[in-house]
């Protein structure tokens, strides 16, 4: 029985009833993992059974994360560091891995503006736009690129990449290449998931609106002040600013059986469309 009516038949299984989705015996990459959305990621997959190879630059939270995250159903947590811009290193994390069996799911989390601030476009170096695509964009071709392998083998995998809702519309950040690497993720997805489709590989993103999960994003909350963030909320039809869970549950979803078949799509989670 082929891999793909294979999970058609497991799923025609399940009752209209059982969402209860589990990850036990899988194996989650998570990169970008050491703060906020990535780390919500991460406890949520090991919450549900998964062993979790959470991975960042920023060591110390990366440390935090492994210490204070609650694992359940025999879920469990492991940290290393990655920059998703090196080949070497990404190579050695997925030999590592293979050893152990391989990864069933891959979630790009690592990214955002890093530290950038607005500037006119006629003021952007080209090195910061290419910091930003290097990290957003190139760094989830990248490591895709060495964690499909074995995807094919097995006839099964899971992509997500965290994109933005400045990917769909503007950014609020005014920076120029964040807005356009967060378009290209959405490309990205949408190739990949009709590109590796015939392997039992779903590719989706993830488009969350503004969330206060890193210093970047907190001094951009900052600079709205009282009345500019509380415009920001009005604006937003559910009238609350996002939450890192928020983001986990829809990641959770789309990497579960019950998103089996979705490929190549992007969920807004954002609060609701903007008028």
């Amino acid at each position: 029985m082929s891999s793909a009516i294979a999970s058609a038949t497991d799923l025609k299984q399940r009752t209209s009833s059982d969402m209860d989705i589990q990850f036990e015996g899988k194996r989650v990459l998570v990169t970008g993992a050491a703060r906020g959305i990535g780390r919500a990621i991460c406890e949520a997959f090991a919450a549900d059974g998964a062993a979790v190879l959470a991975t960042d630059v920023v060591e110390t939270e990366l440390q935090r994360l492994a210490a204070e995250a609650s694992p359940a159903r025999g879920g469990s947590i492991s940290t290393g560091f990655l920059d998703v811009t090196d080949e070497e290193q990404i190579a050695r994390v997925i030999a590592g891995a293979d050893i152990a069996g391989g990864i069933d799911i891959f979630v790009h989390v690592a990214g955002g503006v890093l530290g950038q601030t607005k500037k006119p476009v006629e003021d952007v170096p080209a090195a910061d736009w290419d910091k930003i695509y290097d990290v957003n964009v190139r760094g989830a071709f990248l490591v895709s690129r060495a964690v499909v392998p074995s995807m094919k083998k097995r006839g099964a995998g899971k992509l997500v990449f965290i994109s933005s809702g400045a990917g769909i519309g503007v950014s609020l950040t005014g920076i120029q290449a964040y807005a356009s690497a967060k378009a290209a993720l959405i490309s990205l997805a949408r190739q990949l998931g009709h590109e590796l489709g015939p392997f039992g590989i779903n590719v989706n993103a993830v488009a969350p609106g503004f969330l206060r999960t890193s210093p970047d994003y907190e001094r951009q909350w900052a600079s709205y002040g009282q009345a500019g963030q509380q415009a920001m909320i009005d604006e937003i039809p559910l009238r609350r600013i996002g939450l890192p869970e928020d983001i986990s549950s829809a990641v959770l979803f789309l990497a579960s059986p019950h998103a089996g078949w979705i490929t190549g799509q992007t969920l807004s989670v954002s609060g609701g469309p903007l008028a």
